[in-house]
């Protein structure tokens, strides 16, 4: 349980309040609600792009870390499909450091054309070196397209190609910015050693006077549901053969959507789970497997992925795995083997809220979800899952017509063959 309080700004700027007096630290977290779904299909990658820019310096600030690493403070950041996240962390004496330095970027970032160019190979050799020259890093970039054929989540978060990197513009970058990074389309979480009537003054000093920007309705194409299997082959300088299996499944707000979690935890979650004990334990088919749930706003991806032994063929592999999916629809599971999982989920949250940077991280995503207040319904919404909700859900999830099948061949065993 995470106890906070809320208050608003009249810019729009939401901000959240977690007291904890048993640390000497303070977080301030900055969720601005856009990511890689907010994007044009023709400008893609701007939102993690935007990410980089915000560390390039203010108009009064030229260099973002210096004053930070001055008293102690450390900060990154992170890039989704659906949002972009700012963190500080600091001795709690130096709080006010932390305010000043996100409310000077979100009003006054410098728009240089050095900046941009800096970060623009910044993340132009980011695209090589994890995306293109790296085994298996285009993976998500054949796969989400593969996928989804409406919904922007068809691109990941570096972008679809790089020339849309490469050709970003001053005035596309400021109006990204001017249009996103405004109060009302941020949420701020201030987590530790504090109290809340000093972030209320802290707040107005250094935010209240930003301007709250213009008001924008968010129309993203939803994907229709999918009516046939789709499968693509690659070949491709790796190790091994790889399979990746992607089904369509419930958005993050949807009551399905802790079932099936839950469904991946038993896949995949730990050396006793089913993927693992019949494919890499027991049968010794496959050298790692795994399935896991993307957890987007939006229509999520269900996804099992694995690398087999080189005595078994993509083809083999891929009705080993269907096997173990049917198995999962037609098999009521037991009572004892669904509670480890619920077990291991509940320990995983409790564990996140020794940390205030996780608790801030936590209270902006499920204010940017809904209300914050959810966070703290999370472990019993799990508890409620049913076996039948098992059952159910696999047999609507792991249907033929609803996969997307990526067949990752290794062209180094190909040559040994």
């Amino acid at each position: 349980m995470i106890n906070f309080s809320r208050f608003r700004l009249d810019n729009g700027l939401t901000v959240l309040v977690h007291e904890d007096h048993t640390t000497a630290m303070a977080a301030v977290n900055i969720l601005y609600k856009v990511g890689a779904r907010d994007e044009s299909p023709e400008q893609t990658g701007f939102a993690h792009l935007f990410e980089h820019l915000m560390f390039g310096g203010s108009v009064n600030i030229p260099n973002y870390d210096a004053p930070l690493q001055s008293v102690g403070g450390e900060n990154n950041a992170f890039t989704s499909n659906d949002i972009t996240n700012y963190y500080i962390t600091l001795p709690s004496n130096n709080l006010e450091t932390a305010f000043w330095l996100e409310s000077d970027r979100m009003l006054s970032l410098a728009f240089s054309d050095q900046s941009l160019e800096v970060q623009r190979q910044v993340v132009c050799e980011e695209f090589k070196q994890r995306y293109l020259n790296q085994p298996y890093g285009d993976v998500w970039l054949k796969l989400r397209p593969l996928a989804y054929k409406v919904h922007p989540y068809r691109w990941a978060t570096i972008g679809k190609e790089l020339k849309h990197i490469e050709d970003a513009k001053m005035e596309d970058v400021k109006a990204f910015f001017h249009k996103y990074y405004t109060p009302q389309n941020a949420i701020m979480v201030v987590a530790g050693d504090v109290n809340l009537e000093e972030v209320k003054v802290l707040a107005d000093k250094w935010f209240g006077s930003i301007p709250a920007g213009n008001s924008f309705v968010r129309d993203i194409p939803q994907e229709p549901k999918q009516a046939e299997a789709r499968k693509e082959w690659v070949e491709a300088d790796v190790p091994v053969d790889a399979l990746y299996i992607a089904f369509h499944g419930p958005d993050r707000l949807s009551a399905d959507y802790y079932a099936t979690d839950l469904i991946t935890d038993l896949l995949s979650r730990g050396a006793s789970s089913r993927l693992y004990r019949a494919l890499v334990k027991e049968n010794q088919l496959f050298s790692e497997i795994n399935a896991y749930m993307m957890g987007s706003i939006d229509t999520n991806l269900i996804v099992v992925e694995g690398k087999p032994l080189p005595h078994i063929s993509l083809e083999e592999a891929e009705k080993y795995i269907w096997k173990e999916l049917e198995n999962i629809k037609t098999h009521a599971v037991e009572e004892v083997e669904l509670q480890k999982v619920k077990n291991k989920i509940q320990s995983t949250m409790l564990f996140a809220e020794l940390s205030i940077l996780d608790k801030a991280m936590n209270l902006a995503f499920f204010e940017m979800l809904n209300k914050a207040e959810d966070y703290n319904h999370e472990t019993s919404k799990y508890e409620a899952v049913t076996s039948s909700d098992i059952t159910r859900l696999a047999n609507q999830i792991f249907t033929e017509e609803n996969s997307n099948t990526l067949y990752y061949q290794s062209k180094q065993k190909e040559n040994v063959e």
